[in-house]
């Protein structure tokens, strides 16, 4: 073992040092003195390796004795080349070309960005786009995207769950800076634990990832990167309430307190207090629910010296009531006078960041980050007791580099993990203590034009998951203009936190059985499963109008699953996969600015997601086979005062979904074999009155889809029959709701 992290950590970075050329391209400013030109492109005309200019003019560049003509060129400036013979320092200015006429370039930044040039399949999303809809938290954010699937995870608690090609969030990395986040016991609710106002961007990858960030990944990965304290507004505050009883307020306070040291406390709380029964069946449609959430962000930014580094402190408290109208806690808890549930939830986080950029080779990096997390889940669902403390720590450190030539790049580092666990389903203690070392190695080649490629492979050791690799390849290649054409396969292992993910049967008068019990995690085998994906993506105009399309197909094969099982309308069973789990989705989305500020988005969703249960191949419940969604958003052209109006709406359309079977329910308790289909409408009006004030309102689910009968056997809801898990579409119906956000700059 330490031969090979000898192999992945220390020959790298001591087999492929080079020689390299360094200096300072200058220019005359109106002062006719001379100054260091930023961004100037610098670049071997024999070998198509290149760099650009710092702030201050400076470059490095690799050298090789077959280099000869060194090309420096910058948009207003004579294109000049200089012979090299050997390494030395350059000093060049360049000289402006005559005076050209004055253009005028007008664009807008898309809100939601697929690269082009990445291997990997990537969705950047920025805050921008996150403002279109009612985003209070991380689960809301993706209300406006197509690649992933927003549905309610039951019919009490209204928490939201996210899919992303056709499986659900626990095989999805989710991480927060590169740090894993919502994982283990943070798994259900976790995603609405981080404000919405809190995100800066957010980074979709689809497919099995890069090894760099752990082997839990399995269908993609979701980065979340947060507000910078030196980048974000020294006061931010957002105030916002809806119609089904929810209020809430964000508030982001910045300052610079040194010369290098900027911090920021950020400040989230919600709220709702009104109790609904729309339907009359006796059940609160929305929980009663307080959290409070407090960050406070330390950034150190030493440009001289490459040194960036953050400190991040969290605290959480969130506490939610949900059951029936008449339930109190203080008299019914755990009694059979009314059904009620609690879920009161602690958490504390702590992390660290460092980077560093080589000034002198500034290709070289290193970076390195530790996290700790506490959470603390006390709950019951009627008479069912659940109580989760999860323990996690995670470290990492990283090396980046070239190999030869700057096409030739390498990150290669080291990682470990370690997850403390304690759980009480009912009178069962459950506790485990899962570790993990591992180091890993990524080599990436660019050849600056129609070829990219990434290619990872880890090794890691764990104390439940034994010594294993985790390999991962990503291809792009451009046939033409404007296209690229992807391929990617990847494998994935993690560990099934079988309770914690599956909170919702608790929420019912099921039994819950594990099925063959011989393995090392709840007597069940560690998950793995390997993903393939192809991926075609083209850019082209229509009536001068940019637009673009996006065929994706992939494929997700399990060697191992644990299949939670609902068949036995009387049971929930755990038990490890017999046979085959296949889940296949394919995508075809179509973006176009077809008005100048109006943009139209529109995807086509198929999914085929099977697994071969006790009773037989079946499809995974609870999951439309086809799927349609369209955006539209529009804006004004901003005023010089900042004035702009904002229009976004999204529509979604589900096809059928497979319920679970109801076989031996009473007639009056059978459910048909598929759903009705879903069609939901949600819009957003927000009028920017400047650059520091802004109101929006806006509808979700102005279509008033309801289910009218989510929960089975409402009436009697300690009887065999009671089940609130049978959930595929709103339960509130339309809702509409305000808000205003003000920015001091």
């Amino acid at each position: 073992m330490k031969y090979l992290l000898y192999i992945l950590l220390v020959l790298p970075i001591t087999s492929f040092s080079q020689e390299k050329i360094e200096g300072i391209i200058l220019e005359n400013n109106q002062k006719n003195e001379l100054v260091g030109l930023p961004g100037a492109n610098v670049f071997w005309a024999d070998a198509s390796i290149g760099t650009m200019t710092d702030l201050d003019g400076a470059f490095s560049i690799p050298y090789e004795k077959e280099y000869t003509k060194l090309v420096i060129s910058y948009v207003g400036y004579r294109t000049d080349t200089i012979i090299i013979n050997s390494p030395r320092r350059i000093k060049h200015t360049l000289n402006s070309k005559d005076q050209l006429d004055e253009v005028v370039i007008k664009t807008r930044k898309k809100a939601s960005v697929r690269s082009y040039l990445s291997s990997q399949n990537v969705i950047n999303v920025s805050s921008s786009e996150l403002l279109k809809a009612a985003c209070c938290n991380l689960s809301e954010s993706f209300e406006t995207n197509p690649s992933i699937d927003v549905n309610f995870v039951d019919a009490l608690t209204g928490t939201k769950e996210i899919k992303m090609l056709g499986l659900t969030s626990p095989y999805i990395l989710i991480t927060t800076e590169n740090i894993p986040s919502i994982r283990g016991a943070s798994q259900t609710y976790g995603m609405s634990f981080i404000p919405g106002t809190w995100v800066e961007s957010i980074q979709i990858t689809k497919g099995a990832g890069s090894v760099i960030n752990g082997f839990e990944s399995i269908a993609g990965q979701i980065n979340t990167e947060l507000q910078k304290p030196s980048t974000d507004n020294l006061l931010f505050v957002n105030v916002y309430g809806n119609g089904n009883g929810r209020f809430e307020l964000n508030t982001h306070l910045n300052t610079k307190v040194a010369d290098k040291w900027d911090t920021g406390l950020y400040v989230h709380g919600n709220v709702r207090n009104q109790k609904f029964d729309k339907n009359k069946d006796s059940f609160l449609d929305m929980p009663l629910q307080k959290q409070i959430n407090l960050m406070n962000r330390w950034q150190y930014t030493n440009n001289e010296k490459g040194l960036v580094s953050f400190i991040n402190l969290k605290f959480l408290n969130d506490e939610k009531q949900t059951g029936q109208i008449e339930f109190d806690p203080k008299r019914d808890q755990l009694t059979t006078n009314y059904w009620g549930s609690e879920i009161d939830t602690q958490r504390i986080e702590g992390s660290v960041k460092f980077g560093y950029v080589n000034p002198e080779i500034p290709y070289q990096t290193i970076g390195v980050q530790a996290s700790y997390s506490n959470h603390v889940q006390e709950s019951y669902f009627g008479l069912n007791i659940y109580d989760i403390t999860h323990d996690s720590f995670f470290a990492t450190a990283m090396f980046n580099s070239i190999i030869g030539d700057s096409r030739n790049k390498f990150k290669s580092g080291i990682s470990a993990t370690y997850d403390d666990y304690n759980e009480l389903v009912n009178t069962v203690v459950y506790q485990r203590t899962e570790n993990s070392f591992g180091a890993f190695f990524e080599y990436s080649y660019d050849n600056l034009g129609d070829l990219n490629l990434t290619a990872g492979l880890r090794v890691d050791t764990s104390n439940l998951l034994g010594t294993f690799l985790t390999p991962r390849l990503h291809a792009r290649y451009a046939p033409w203009e404007d296209s690229a054409f992807r391929i990617s396969v990847g494998r994935g292992k993690r560990s099934a936190n079988i309770f914690t993910e599956n909170q919702k049967m608790f929420a019912s008068s099921r039994q819950i059985n594990i099925l063959d019990a011989n393995g090392t995690i709840y007597g069940l085998d560690p998950e793995i499963a390997w993903n393939y994906g192809i991926s075609f993506s083209q850019k082209f105009n229509v009536f001068g109008r940019k637009s673009d399309i996006i065929l994706d197909f992939y494929k997700t094969d399990f060697v191992n699953q644990i299949v939670v099982d609902w068949e036995n309308p009387r049971e929930v069973n755990f038990y490890n996969l017999k046979e085959k789990s296949i889940a296949t989705s394919f995508q075809a989305e179509l973006n176009m600015n077809i008005l100048e500020g109006v943009d139209f988005r529109t995807a086509y969703k198929f999914y085929d997601v099977k697994t071969d249960y006790s009773t037989g191949n079946l499809d995974r419940p609870l999951i439309p086979k086809h799927r349609v969604f369209i955006n539209v958003s529009y804006e004004t052209l901003r005023k010089t005062n900042g004035a702009q109006w904002k229009f976004d709406t999204t529509f979604n359309w589900l096809g059928e979904q497979r319920f679970s079977s109801t076989y031996g329910n009473s007639l009056e308790y059978k459910l048909p074999e598929t759903t009705p289909t879903v069609a939901t409408l949600n819009m957003q009006l927000t009028k920017v009155f400047s650059t520091a004030f802004e109101l929006y309102l806006g509808g979700e689910n102005l279509t008033n889809e309801k289910q009218e009968t989510p929960i089975l056997n409402s009436e009697n809801p300690f009887e065999s029959t009671f089940d609130t898990t049978f959930v595929y579409g709103p339960i509130f119906g339309v809702s509409f709701y305000a808000g205003l956000r003000y920015k001091l700059n």
